[in-house]
């Protein structure tokens, strides 16, 4: 009896290379349309109930990786073992902006500035995203993604 486990491994050493290279683009296609989708449930979640607040959790997007590309060395992970409080303090400041990009317009629903549709827009837009991130981190594993 042949080990199951070992059985995708072979079966992909014999699919052309083509065709792999056709894989990895549906990937990058999905993480585009993933992406786009999360922008657009933003947009939709001001535009539709004519109010803009909700825009506020943009910037906590925008700032959500910048600790990570400053003061993060290219060789340790998020989720390993730190040496260096500047690691520490990156890890502080991303986890502050992930809280803060579901915190916003949870505290702006409370203050009864946008309601239930805005709200739910916006947390399905965050929960979109972070599978984007997610697939991303899964796809940079592979040799041919990894960016640093």
């Amino acid at each position: 009896m042949e080990n199951s486990s070992a059985l995708p491994v072979k079966l992909m050493a014999d699919v052309p290379r083509y065709l792999i290279a056709c894989l990895h683009t549906g990937r990058l296609a999905l993480l585009a349309i993933l992406v786009s989708a999360g922008i657009v449930l933003q947009i939709l979640a001001c535009a539709l109930y004519n109010n803009w607040w909700p825009m506020l959790t943009v910037i906590m997007y925008v700032l959500l990786p910048m600790p990570l590309m400053f003061f993060m060395s290219s060789d340790n992970s998020i989720f390993s073992e730190s040496e260096s409080s500047w690691e520490d303090a990156t890890k502080f400041l991303t986890g502050f902006s992930a809280v803060g990009s579901i915190a916003i317009p949870i505290i702006l629903k409370h203050a009864d500035i946008i309601g239930w549709g805005a709200l739910i827009m916006e947390l399905s837009s965050f929960s979109i995203f972070v599978f984007a991130i997610l697939c991303f981190v899964q796809m940079s594993k592979e040799s041919e993604y990894s960016m640093f």
